[in-house]
């Protein structure tokens, strides 16, 4: 007996597509309730987060340090006192938004998302780190400090 097609959802003719797009949205998930939670504690109230160990150590900014209190800036529409807080991880945000949605659309079309650097762009990007690291702890550099 023939039985009428069901052309059920998309979803299920794309063998794995949820298996596919789960990973991105429980990234997206993760980063979503990291970022909820720096907008609601706020980091610069003393008290809710750990100290730099090596601000605390050495009196050094780390590339890392102020990215708490960027992080909060972002997510709660100040871009001016985010950049402030660590340039490096404000562009890092852009960034990072950029790449899931490149992963999102070739997750949906059932493809790995494969971003092959070069070493010179591995490099280049430790280069930016260790300057960025040493001019904001430099007097001159004092504006790149949280």
């Amino acid at each position: 007996m023939h039985q009428p097609h069901d052309h059920g959802s998309v979803l299920e003719h794309r063998p794995g597509r949820v298996r596919w797009l789960g990973t991105p949205f429980g990234i997206l998930a993760a980063v979503t309730g990291a970022f909820a939670y720096v907008g609601t504690v706020d980091p610069n109230e003393p008290g809710h987060y750990p100290v730099c160990p090596l601000l605390q150590l050495t009196g050094v900014l780390c590339p890392g340090c102020g990215g708490l209190r960027s992080a909060h800036a972002f997510i709660t529409g100040d871009l001016g006192g985010a950049l402030s807080a660590n340039a490096i991880a404000t562009v890092g945000y852009v960034l990072f938004a950029g790449v899931w949605a490149l992963w999102l659309v070739r997750a949906w079309r059932g493809q790995p998302l494969r971003i092959a650097l070069a070493p010179a762009w591995w490099w280049g990007v430790g280069a930016v780190l260790l300057v960025f690291t040493v001019v904001r702890n430099l007097p001159f550099g004092s504006a790149l400090a949280p």
